[in-house]
């Protein structure tokens, strides 16, 4: 891994930045982050599919090019942003998402504030300075800077709004066996952790969508989402399918970090869903 410190204690205080200092990305940090993408690895999602990550320097939120580029005043003194790039098909997404997480991650280690969006940034903006492929879209971005010292009382706000830091109870979440059974974290051995960081990592609208299901012995966890109907519509994609590769990538970094070995496969076990919103996604293998 790229993780000099512990991934979890990263995922455990990473908050979402929206207010930058106006101090350009230092050469160093710049290099560590050109470094990072690299490596094919790093680009490489769950299931083998290889992302396309592109920054954007920007200075007053104008490029090189000289196009603005929109978040609608969510964000203030952006030096850069971080966009990605994916197919609009559910496992592109994510992979996507799980890569892209991965390097949000990285970043807050560097102490470089990211904020994950989905939904509020103006995609044409950002479709005019990027070439996009036949079947490509634009997913998700980050601003990235060097947080502000002192948050505005508009992102305290916000966060109170989407409820970011309210986060839902394991017996809302986690199931042992089927959907019939909540799963209690005294119950979860090894895989208790990191059933936790997928608890705690980000989300759209702060609406968790991720469920799952351990097997009786402990050794497979199934993951599924549960759609909320019509959330993002309008946007022309599930963006919800990015919390879940968000929830994967947390997963599989705690298991990396504490030596549980496995890996990521499709297998549907053809549960009995609680409700007709529920997809399976994927599943973790314990070796």
């Amino acid at each position: 891994m790229n993780f000099q410190k512990s991934v979890i204690e990263t995922m455990s205080k990473r908050q979402s930045i929206r207010t930058y200092e106006t101090q350009t990305i230092s050469e160093s940090h710049c290099k560590r982050i050109e470094e990072y993408l690299n490596q094919d690895k790093n680009l490489i999602g769950p299931f083998g599919r290889k992302g396309k990550i592109k920054i954007i320097q920007v200075t007053d939120n104008v490029t090189d090019k000289g196009i603005k580029l929109g978040t609608y005043g969510f964000i203030k003194n952006p030096k850069a942003y971080i966009v990605g790039i994916s197919e609009n098909n559910k496992y592109s997404i994510v992979e996507f998402a799980h890569t892209f997480h991965k390097l949000v991650l990285y970043l807050t280690e560097l102490e470089i504030g990211t904020c994950w969006m989905g939904g509020t940034f103006n995609r044409n903006s950002f479709e005019k300075e990027i070439s996009l492929n036949a079947g490509e879209f634009i997913p998700g971005i980050t601003p990235i800077g060097y947080p502000k010292d002192k948050q505005r009382v508009f992102d305290k706000a916000l966060r109170f709004v989407v409820k970011a830091d309210n986060k839902k109870l394991w017996d809302k979440l986690f199931y042992s066996s089927t959907f019939e059974n909540s799963l209690e974290k005294k119950q979860a051995g090894e895989l208790g952790l990191p059933i936790e960081m997928v608890r705690l990592g980000p989300s759209a609208s702060n609406k968790q969508p991720w469920r799952l299901v351990l097997t009786e012995d402990r050794k497979v966890c199934h993951f599924y989402i549960e759609h909320t109907p019509n959330y993002s519509a309008k946007l022309g994609y599930d963006m919800q399918l990015l919390d879940m590769g968000i929830a994967m990538c947390q997963f599989e970094l705690a298991c990396d970090e504490l030596e549980i070995e496995g890996g990521w496969v499709v297998e549907d076990p053809k549960l009995v869903h609680p409700n007709e919103q529920i997809e399976y996604v994927g599943s973790w293998k314990t070796i």
